[in-house]
This record gives structure tokens, C-alpha cells and sequence, in this order.
């Protein structure tokens, strides 16, 4: 069988199960596990996605009102990979190529599959239905097994500590707080969520509503953004008035995260995930530490005022 997977945590899972050599394609974003990357990419953005998360942001909400793409795909060239399955998604119109815009680009005699996931379950179903669809289906629900093992690992061990209240931010400019399975994954972690709802979409929130959560840890991991990316996020949440006033960031309690990989992706990282919410709020790492790696602790970028003060 031949594979263009136009959908990253697909083309994870399709590799998970044994399958990579059956992939002849992939999305422009698709970089796990790293020798996919060179497979022919059959997508891109079409705009410049390295300008500021609110340009970013600004740009999408125009090409939505506007009916523009978002993915240029390569239809041409998927007809020469003559796949036999094509994987898209149909979860969100942002996040990654949709069957519609497949259809925009070219007519193509491969079966289709479209994957939609808002919880764990989803994502598992996900992996059945791949597993099903490239005759692997045993395969599959071994590999559903191994990964709720993983989670239920991480909820044993970090039930033995203390649960701190947290908020996961999808993306900065506006804030989204993150919703879909992120909520799952820090009940897991033993955390308590402030914002965002399980099983929905994540949501733009005023910014004065994280102001008010005030939680003791404070997860960045916008929707895209690999860790360096995340980083550069620190400026933008800076120019809050009430940044330094956070608990979190009185605490050295701020993570900026790769969200591209991990916080967003609904494929073979998400136990991964839940491991690294563990070890940020617990400390508990499982295996080698991931902190530098995959999530970086900072400290506040600016100090307002840097006077003295006054002692009585």
C-alpha cells in the first residue's frame, strides 16, 4: 500500500505501527519519527508563518472570512505518488490540511481517510482506524494498549504528590486556553486546570481571565511552535501589566514547551506529553529528564521597576 499522510500525528502513527515503508508522502509538517522528513512534503502554508503570533493570528482569521487557503496543496504531485490512501483531518480548519483542501487542488482516485480527535479516545480511535484501514488492526490495538499503560503510569505516579493549580496556553496573541485532551493529560499529571475545557476546542479567552486564575504553573505551548519558537512568546505575554504579579511568574513557575510536538499534536507523543506535565509540576521524571529539551523554565523577561525598596 502506498501512503501521503497530509497529517503529522498520523504520519507518527502510521510508523508506530510498523508501516513507515508504506508512506510515499507527507505533509509539510510532518517531522516525526526525523526520517520522514525525507519524504516529498505535498503541502505548505500559504502565507508567511514566521511573522509574530499575532500577525499569525490576524492573517488566519482573514483568510477564514475571506474563503483564502490556509495550505497550498501539491496536487500534481500526489497524483505521481499514485497513493492508495490519503490521510487528512477534519478537526480544525487551522491546524492542518483538510479533505477541502484537497478537493481545491486535485482529483484523486486514492481512498481518503479524515481523522477528527478532541480526547484521548479520539486520538486512540485514530490509531484503530488506521491500523484497520492499512490491515494492521492487531497491531493497532496492541499499540492502544501499550500507550494507555504509559498514561497509566503517569497518573500512579503522580497521584503521590500535591495537585497544583494550572494553566495550559495554546497559543499568546490573543490567549487561547488549551482545550481537546490537554485538560486529560493534566488530570493525568494530577494537576488542577483553571482554564480551558476537556473534549472542546480550545478557546480565546480575555486576558484578564488568566489575571484572575492567578495559577501556581503556567504551561506556553502554542499550537505550531516548536520549544526555540515558544520562547520568543516570553516578550509578548511580558507586555501584560499584571505579568509579574502572577504567582507563577513570582515562582519561577513559567514553562514555555514544544507545542508543536507534544501539547498539540494528537498522535504517538500524547503519554509523552503527560509525562512532561508530571515532571513540571511534580518534578518526577520518567527516564531522562526532559527539562531543556522539550520545555524550558523561565524567569521574567523585564523588570518594570527596578528601584529599590524602601526600607522602614
Amino acid at each position: 500500500m502506498r501512503i501521503v499522510s497530509l497529517l503529522a500525528s498520523a504520519t507518527e502513527i502510521v510508523c508506530a505501527l510498523g508501516a513507515g515503508e508504506m508512506l510515499v508522502g507527507r505533509s509539510h509538517e510532518c517531522d516525526n519519527p526525523d526520517w520522514v522528513r525525507g519524504l516529498p512534503p505535498c503541502s505548505a502554508p500559504a502565507f508567511d508563518v514566521s511573522v509574530s503570533s499575532g500577525q499569525i493570528d490576524r492573517e488566519v482569521r482573514r483568510r477564514l472570512h475571506s474563503g483564502e487557503p490556509l495550505y497550498h496543496v501539491h496536487g500534481e504531485l500526489i497524483r505521481e505518488l499514485r497513493p492508495d490512501l490519503l490521510i487528512t483531518q477534519s478537526h480544525c480548519e487551522v491546524c492542518a490540511v483538510t479533505p477541502g483542501d484537497v478537493e481545491r487542488s486535485c482529483a484523486l482516485a486514492a481512498r481518503q481517510l479524515s481523522l477528527s480527535a478532541t480526547s484521548l479516545d479520539d486520538i486512540f480511535q485514530s490509531i484503530l482506524r488506521i491500523s484497520q484501514e492499512i490491515g494492521l488492526e492487531e497491531r493497532g490495538e496492541a499499540l492502544v494498549r501499550r500507550e494507555r499503560e504509559r498514561l497509566d503510569t503517569v497518573r500512579e505516579k503522580a497521584a503521590r504528590f500535591r495537585r497544583p493549580s494550572v494553566v495550559m496556553l495554546e497559543w499568546t496573541d490573543p490567549l487561547f486556553a488549551m482545550g481537546n485532551w490537554g485538560p486529560e493529560l493534566v488530570e493525568i499529571a494530577n494537576g488542577k486546570l483553571l482554564l480551558g475545557k476537556k473534549g472542546e476546542y480550545s478557546a480565546a479567552i480575555p486576558a484578564g481571565q488568566l489575571r484572575d486564575a492567578d495559577p501556581e504553573y503556567l504551561i506556553v505551548a502554542p499550537c505550531g511552535f516548536d520549544l526555540g519558537r515558544s520562547l520568543l512568546e516570553q516578550s509578548v505575554l511580558d507586555r501584560n501589566p499584571w505579568w509579574e504579579e502572577l504567582q507563577a511568574v513570582r515562582r519561577g513557575n513559567v514553562v514555555f514547551a514544544d507545542g508543536n510536538l507534544f501539547f498539540n499534536r494528537s498522535g504517538m507523543t500524547i503519554s509523552q506529553t503527560a509525562e512532561i506535565v508530571a515532571e513540571i509540576l511534580h518534578g518526577c521524571p520518567f527516564g531522562e529528564g526532559t527539562e531543556g529539551v522539550h520545555w524550558r523554565r523561565v524567569e521574567p523577561s523585564v523588570k518594570r521597576d527596578s528601584r529599590p525598596m524602601a526600607v522602614s
